[in-house]
């Protein structure tokens, strides 16, 4: 952006000289200044549309009333916003407005702003008007921002205007919302935020016995038009048109910001609650700096589980083969005797992805001082590749930049990532950035939604992406297009870097890849030739070695071309757990100690130990993957795990399942019983994420706090830092006097530098979103209305300091003496997991739309996908094994027997098959799922070994 788009410009608005940026519209001045101006179709974040006119302004010496949401700001324009014209025209288009809408409870004695004095379902209506028309038959009663501005407008209790209710039925056969066409005023917000805001395309307007309204952009269902259920449209609509399905006519008392604990992303989240203590919708905070408004499937409609009754409440004891109920008493007892028989490396521990940074600490700690084993690791933590190298190479393991600077780069490379689904929210910024002209690469061998955005896919042989990642390397380098005055400043071992390069001769890139030549060049050029790239990796489908070696080259990427330090470039690894980040931070991990300190390091070992007053044992312990292992061979004997992952059940660890039953003594800490809970000596009672204090540190660094948004009633359940500590406290240890989380923060603070700055009070704010100054009861979006106690704000570490603010871009400093390594490039066996028995790698994926044979039909009163699923095979195995085009065929692997329809593709890897299968149908297997939790498991898209035959043989 040029100087001058950024100057300041002075205006009167009603009197009022502001002050404000050039490139502003009227209206955003004014809501900026604290001044109302009445608006339906504008919102914060989206494009000037002009449809509404209820933002109609005066401008001295102006032609006209214009829209002050298209109108932008002039040095010196003095804007008049409610003299008497001004007022009169608004009232009219008002009546216009309303003459679509249902408005009985529009011009009603008994409403006014904010919902005082509105009828509930309990109350008779006084007025002659039809049900349909009646406040209590729309779900967004008392919350409408329709009614709120009509208010606020003057209209008085009758309009010349009639309205003929539309009789459309109310469409709630697609997952978690309802759509109402009766109510619709075809402000057009919710096909312009799915375009704008999401970068989709899923709504649109449509036209129905002339009437205009909005409708899937493809067929008859949200299922099949691409929708991602994000829920953006609903948080959009000022009136009762889009609502969630569940709670739907229940009234929100109190509403708390927190952090959404399903996925790294940190969305900061407004939880409503009802009168009864229940969690009834879920709000995206609009300014919060990780989501910036937006939610995803998960958080959106995914936080159920708070409510269910199924949950634990109180602890268990297992007595003659059954689980009994004790008291928290008991169960301290019990459990501390037991595990004084198990201290040593014969214990092992496991945090979960939802624990607190708190949480992780605190059993990483009672791990390693109270029961002298360092066998403690968290859940989540099966890809420790795509971070561990990082902190080698460059100092952190972490990201370099803030997730929307992704938006702003001018070129993105995506590897081995399935965002949409995983990390949703930093998949919008992707998304947007390739509609706004950014070069969008993806590296895949599956065909995920961002091949889709991508203006380059590459789809190598699966296994292969470090080759791939490495002859890109060399075509830079070939073309001498890497940034040498960067490099020559900030990165040593150039020699040994280049040598390893001459192994990546792009013939034999191709050969092994399959991708061909031009494109490799091509993308390698996109890549060095940008002013500024992210790259985002996941490395989601990869084994351990072809995961270290594919770091290592986007690490090399990254130095080569300049992009670290760099504002809207930078690295970011995308880890699968919630507090994956966190849980690393604080050295819940089983070689590493608080701040990353290693664990061999007597130095460090020592100065924890005194701030601590504990021992803190030397020998090497066992991460994740070792411990089911070691269970089986006996090494492992006790075992305490909190919280379930659904790599206990998808076969990455093994029969976890069947190794637990090899333990002596296994105590669970979960809010439901699940099916290892079932399997334990011991279960203690966990609440939830919104029933307790703490932080979660996201993908960026970002560290935001989880703030207690339901008080803890008809349970006994308790935060598991008050058990862990509850229970060293039992086994004599003193030192764990903790009464809150802040506290266990504090000691974090003390012991990781760059958490010194960050402390629970810094990262709460007290103040409102949008909240305008002097005017009292005005019309405002619902995701505007400020939560209790205000928005978080969240600081990006490293916080050296309590005045420090935190980090956005890490590296920016230039420090000769601390230069960056280039990594020495190795070629990767591409090794898949085929064995005789299961021949061929089935590589799966899922897309948002696609148009090709897919029917919805209607069963058990919703909309389910109907379509015979297409799997793709190399001709060279269809002859293999005698199978024709558009035969029946069936795919086996160890877990599963799938049905599809044969697909001949010569582009297809000799050995490897493939499907796409639409997002839709996964929506409709979580909304039905009977799992009380069923996006905490969200099933993967996982290459595996399989073998196919013809249907019936």
């Amino acid at each position: 952006m040029m100087a001058s788009e950024n100057s300041e410009i002075n205006l009167i608005i009603d009197g009022k000289q502001i002050t404000t940026q050039t490139g502003n519209t009227i209206l955003q001045a004014a809501m900026e200044s604290g001044l109302y101006i009445p608006y339906l179709c504008y919102y914060p974040g989206m494009k000037p549309y002009g449809a509404c006119r209820m933002c109609v302004v005066e401008v001295e010496n102006g032609r006209g009333t214009p829209a002050s949401c298209t109108t932008p700001v002039a040095e010196g324009m003095v804007v008049n916003t409610d003299t008497q014209q001004i007022q009169d025209l608004r009232k009219g288009i008002t009546e216009l407005i309303i003459s679509e809408h249902p408005h009985g409870c529009l011009t009603c004695h008994r409403t006014d702003i904010n919902g005082a004095n509105l009828c509930g379902p309990e109350d008779i209506c006084l007025r002659h008007v039809s049900v349909t028309d009646r406040c209590v038959s729309c779900p967004k009663n008392e919350r409408c921002e329709l009614k709120d501005t009509t208010i606020y407008v003057g209209t008085g209790l009758t309009t010349p205007m009639t309205y003929k209710y539309r009789n459309l039925p109310v469409l709630n056969q697609d997952p978690f919302y309802d759509l109402d066409y009766n109510l619709c005023i075809v402000c057009a917000r919710c096909v312009r935020a799915c375009d704008e805001l999401r970068g989709d395309n899923a709504i649109t307007l449509t036209e129905r016995s002339g009437i205009s309204l909005v409708g899937p952009a493809y067929g008859s269902s949200l299922l099949e038009s691409g929708c991602e259920f994000c829920g953006s449209c609903i948080d959009v609509c000022p009136v009762g048109a889009l609502v969630e399905s569940d709670y739907k006519w229940d009234k929100a008392v109190e509403s708390t910001s927190t952090t959404c604990p399903q996925c790294p992303v940190g969305c900061q989240l407004k939880l409503e609650v009802n009168k009864r203590g229940k969690v009834i919708r879920v709000i995206p905070e609009l300014e919060a700096e990780a989501n910036r408004g937006q939610a995803c499937f998960k958080g959106k409609f995914g936080l159920d589980f708070i409510n269910k009754r199924s949950r634990l409440k109180s602890p268990m004891i297992r007595r003659d083969g059954a689980l009994e109920d004790v008291s928290w008493e008991e169960a301290m007892s019990f459990v501390a005797d037991k595990l004084n028989l198990y201290k040593g490396s014969g214990f092992a521990a496991l945090s979960s992805s939802r624990s607190t940074n708190e949480e992780a600490y605190i059993l990483q700690k009672f791990t390693r001082s109270v029961m002298n084993s360092n066998n403690v690791d968290h859940s989540s933590n099966m890809r420790p590749e795509v971070t561990e190298i990082l902190g080698d190479v460059l100092g952190y393991q972490a990201a370099t930049n803030s997730i929307w600077s992704i938006e702003e780069s001018d070129c993105i490379l995506v590897v081995s990532s399935n965002v949409t689904e995983e990390h949703n929210v930093a998949s919008v910024a992707v998304k947007r950035g390739s509609k706004n002209g950014s070069k969008l690469i993806v590296i895949d061998s599956r065909e995920v939604e961002l091949t889709r955005s991508a203006k380059l896919w590459l789809k190598p042989r699966p296994g292969t992406d470090s080759v791939l990642l490495g002859g890109i390397l060399k075509v830079i380098f070939d073309e001498s297009l890497e940034d040498q005055e960067f490099m020559n400043a900030r990165t040593d071992n150039l020699d040994n870097f280049k040598n390893s390069l001459w192994k990546f001769d792009l013939k034999k890139v191709q050969e092994i890849t399959g991708v061909d030549e031009s494109d490799i060049r091509t993308a390698a050029r996109y890549i060095a030739e940008s002013d500024s790239t992210s790259f985002i990796y996941a490395l989601d489908n990869l084994n351990d070695a072809q995961r270290s070696e594919s770091t290592r080259s986007v690490i090399n990427l990254a130095l080569a071309t300049g992009n670290i330090g760099k504002n809207n470039g930078g690295l970011y690894p995308l880890r699968s757990g919630t507090n994956d980040q966190g849980s690393w931070d604080v050295g819940c991990v089983p070689h590493l100690l608080p701040g990353y300190k290693n664990l061999h390091d007597s130095a460090a070992r020592a100065s924890l130990e005194q701030n601590w007053g504990l021992n803190i044992p030397e020998e090497t312990g066992l991460g994740l993957k070792e411990m089911f292992p070691a269970i089986i061979t006996g090494d492992v004997k006790a075992m305490m795990i909190v919280g379930n992952s659904t790599n206990f059940s998808n076969g990455d660890l093994g029969d976890v399942l069947e190794s637990v039953k090899n333990l002596e003594f296994l105590v669970v800490q979960d809010a439901f019983l699940t099916d290892i809970g079932m399997l334990a000596d011991v279960v203690l009672p966990s609440v939830t994420f919104a029933e307790k204090e703490g932080t979660f540190t996201n993908m960026e660094r970002r560290v935001q706090p989880l703030k207690q948004v339901l008080e803890i009633n008809n349970t006994y359940a308790m935060p598991d830092w008050w058990i862990i500590t509850e229970l060293a406290k039992a086994m004599g240890y003193d030192s764990f006097n903790y009464h809150c989380a802040a506290q266990i923060l504090d000691e974090i603070s003390n012991n990781i530098p760059f958490y010194a700055g960050i402390k629970y009070d810094r990262l709460l704010s007290k103040e409102g979103i949008l909240e305008p100054a002097g005017i009292p009861n005005f019309p405002i979006p619902s995701q505007m209305i400020p939560a209790s106690g205000g928005r978080n704000t969240g600081i990006q570490w490293p916080c050296l300091d309590v005045q420090h603010t935190g980090v956005k871009v890490l590296y920016t400093n230039i420090d000769d003496s601390n230069k960056f390594s280039m990594q020495s490039l190795e070629i990767v066996d591409g090794t898949s997991v085929t064995t005789k028995e299961y021949p061929l790698l089935f590589v799966p994926g899922r897309v948002l739309h696609d148009s090709d044979d897919v029917k919805i039909e209607v069963i058990n009163n919703k909309n389910v996908i109907v379509r015979d699923e297409v799997l793709q095979l190399n001709p060279e195995d269809a002859k293999r094994l005698d199978i024709g085009d558009f035969e029946m065929i069936q795919l086996e692997s160890v877990d599963e027997k799938l049905t599809f329809q044969a697909r001949i593709v010569k582009e297809s890897f000799v050995g490897v098959v493939s499907s796409t299968t639409l997002f839709g149908s996964l929506i409709t297997q979580l909304d039905a799922s009977e799992d009380p939790d069923p996006m905490g498991n969200v099933p993967t898209l996982k290459t595996k070994a399989v073998r196919v035959s013809k249907q019936g043989s």
